[in-house]
């Protein structure tokens, strides 16, 4: 009989976590017992993790990890900071779903399709990071591309949906959309984003820094360096948009060598975890509303810039909270056990 583990899920009641549990279940990932773990204040209550199994969910503050094999992180990097290192400790792996581990350099930073070779490194720290949503998504569709044809630089701007910030984000879009079809105020509805976010979009993710990007920017272009290539010059926008689930990127991409539409259709048809939609017609594309619930990067307005030599345009359209997050992790743990057994 193949082994089976002990599974932690931090951040259990978050929308990753609730995510977490879908896709483990949809998966069969071997699970003995699974935990379900969040703040104090979410104690005692009772989540359905599949059809016929329910957990009640734990403090994190005060858990045992004893006999724990793996942790799924997701309830924010200060959190991760507080208790990864006690996870390590009783001898578990963390799969960290924030930003705290990821430009540490002795931790693997993973998108299977990509660079799962470097999974070994998760013994330097017993951590292995997953990445931004956005950069998943983009990395996903590119790197079959580059492998061929060498990507030099990528200008992206990136139309985010609210779940990307959080379950407090889906009920503000909620909340003021509701507020001004009732013709009532929206002021009291703004608690997560800086403007208005219902029938608008926010050209502000995450922090500002120096140089007038933002991290959520800056993410993009660090990412892409550790998990792709050091060469690659990444420019990117990143804007947060009235959608409730499912990420958009509109890319350009300047390659080193010669690149046709022709044979950059014929490689993303043939890529792992890629579905090319694109038929240069009315509904010919794909939009985050086709995207949500689906495990697949999709791609569309694939095109040649005739502005520029060996560059291409596209459309990159994912569910950030499945393939940007939870199952991306999922993925991860599914290759982790080949080394814990």
């Amino acid at each position: 009989m193949s082994r089976t583990y002990n599974v932690a899920v931090v951040g259990a009641t978050g929308r990753v976590g609730i995510e977490l549990f879908s896709i483990l279940e949809e998966r069969n990932f071997p699970i003995n017992e699974l935990h379900a773990l969040a703040s104090e204040s979410s104690k005692g209550k009772r989540m359905k993790v599949s059809e016929d199994n329910t957990v009640t969910v734990k403090s994190l503050q005060d858990f045992d990890f004893a006999g724990i094999d793996i942790v799924f992180s997701s309830a924010g990097a200060q959190v991760s900071a507080e208790f990864v290192s006690r996870a390590v400790a009783a001898g578990a792996v963390v799969i960290d779903n924030t930003s705290h581990f990821r430009t540490d350099p002795q931790v693997p930073l993973i998108v299977p399709e990509i660079n799962l070779d470097t999974i070994t490194n998760y013994t330097n720290k017993g951590v292995i990071a997953n990445p931004n949503c956005t950069t998943i998504q983009m990395l996903v569709a590119l790197a079959p591309l580059h492998r061929q044809f060498q990507i030099k630089r990528i200008v992206a701007s990136t139309y985010q949906s609210v779940s990307g910030a959080g379950n407090e984000a889906l009920d503000e879009l909620f909340e003021q959309t509701k507020a001004i079809y009732t013709q009532a105020p929206t002021h009291d509805t703004k608690k997560v984003f800086t403007k208005q976010i219902a029938f608008n979009v926010i050209p502000h993710i995450d922090e500002f820094l120096e140089d007038g990007s933002t991290k959520e920017e800056w993410k993009m272009n660090f990412e892409t360096k550790k998990i792709l290539d050091n060469s690659i010059e990444v420019s990117a926008t990143c804007v947060r948009v009235p959608v409730f689930i499912a990420h958009a990127i509109s890319v350009n991409v300047e390659f080193a060598d010669a690149i046709s539409y022709a044979e950059a259709k014929s490689v993303l048809s043939a890529a792992e975890g890629v579905a090319v939609v694109d038929y240069r017609a009315d509904e010919g594309y794909v939009t985050p509303f086709e995207a949500a619930g689906e495990d697949k990067v999709y791609i569309s307005r694939l095109r040649e810039d005739s502005s520029q030599p060996n560059t291409l345009s596209m459309w990159i359209v994912a569910d950030n909270i499945r393939k940007g997050a939870a199952l991306n992790a999922v993925q991860i743990a599914e290759e982790l056990i080949n080394f814990l057994d």
